[in-house]
């Protein structure tokens, strides 16, 4: 006989919190001894090939207060346009471009900063070249399921307007959000917005 399951109640959902940074970047946290370091502290290691390049921004909610305990994660490509990957057939990659990354917002000033190289282009499965990027994954409290976007580069005009996946958004006046504006010799600023009138494009995974 099957059971009755009318008066079980569903069990509360809940939101990301900062265990995220126990499980993930314990050293950060000042719980030494689990891990000798944490992992993918840099996506580059010491004779990388490229422009180096280090990007600093904040994550954004739709009240306007920075997430000091957002974690974030990046994926990207060497100099070459080449993924550390063994899935990657047109060559080897610099093996001194790991490419992931693991690196969290500052507790007291909400700050990230990714240090690396910037990538090259990268071809698109139905052709043509992707512009130079940098792959995000976002998680914090009050995210229920991490967010995934790209960081492309405002001083990339002509491979920015090539790119077959910044041609697909519908609404043109939401790309500038994918945008790192060049502040400076190898700076760059990006701020992730989760919500309101310019909430960064996130893509499905």
């Amino acid at each position: 006989m099957a059971q009755t399951l009318d008066y079980l109640l569903e069990t509360p959902s809940q939101t990301a919190g900062p265990y995220v940074h126990i499980g993930c970047t314990p050293n950060l946290l000042g719980n030494r001894g689990i891990y000798p370091r944490d992992l993918g502290t840099s996506p580059i290691r010491p004779g990388a090939q490229g422009e180096r390049i280090a990007i600093t921004g904040t994550v954004i909610d739709g009240a306007g207060m920075t997430l000091k305990d957002a974690l974030l994660e990046s994926w990207q490509a060497d100099a070459a346009g080449l993924y550390n990957s063994p899935n990657e057939v047109r060559g080897p990659a610099d093996p001194n471009v790991p490419g992931w990354c693991r690196f969290a917002a500052d507790f007291d000033t909400a700050e990230f900063r990714l240090e690396t190289i910037k990538p090259g282009r990268v071809p698109h499965h139905t052709g043509g070249l992707m512009a130079p990027h940098i792959a995000l994954w976002i998680v914090a409290r009050g995210i229920n399921i991490g967010l995934s976007t790209r960081i492309y580069f405002d001083d990339e005009e002509a491979a920015n307007a090539e790119c077959p996946v910044l041609a697909r958004i519908e609404h043109k006046g939401r790309i500038p959000t994918l945008l790192a504006q060049k502040t400076g010799p190898g700076a760059y600023r990006f701020d992730i917005r989760l919500q309101g009138p310019d909430e960064t494009v996130f893509f499905d995974a």
